[in-house]
C-alpha cells in the first residue's frame, strides 16, 4: 500500500514535522508498509491468548516518594526565553486550525 500525499501531508502535520516533497515520496511508501505489516499482525489468530504487558517480572520497581527541596519561583524562571506574570510563557499549541 501507498499512502497519498495528502494523508502524508496531514500525518506530518498532526506530529508538527515539515516535509519536503521527496520525503513525503519517501514516507507515503515506508508508511504504506507499516500498516500493511500492521494489517497482517492484525491476522495472527489470538483467540484465548492472554494479553502482556510486562515481561521481566519486576514489581514496584519505582522509589519512594520523598518530600525534598525544591526550586524557588525566581530559580524555575531563570532560564525561561519569556514570562508572563510568573508563568512561563509559551506558543500556542493548540489552534481551532486542523
Amino acid at each position: 500500500m501507498i499512502l497519498d500525499k495528502a494523508k502524508v501531508k496531514h500525518v506530518a502535520k498532526l506530529a508538527s514535522l515539515p516535509l519536503t516533497s521527496e520525503e513525503e515520496e519517501k514516507f507515503s511508501k515506508e508508511l504504506g508498509e507499516t500498516l500493511d505489516y500492521v494489517e497482517k499482525l492484525n491476522e495472527v489468530n489470538t483467540t484465548g491468548l492472554e494479553g502482556t504487558n510486562q515481561v521481566t517480572g519486576l514489581v514496584n520497581v519505582t522509589r519512594e516518594d520523598v518530600v525534598g527541596p525544591s526550586f524557588s519561583q525566581e530559580e524555575a524562571l531563570s532560564n525561561a526565553k519569556e514570562t508572563y506574570k510568573g508563568y512561563i510563557k509559551v506558543k500556542a499549541i493548540l489552534s481551532e486550525e486542523m
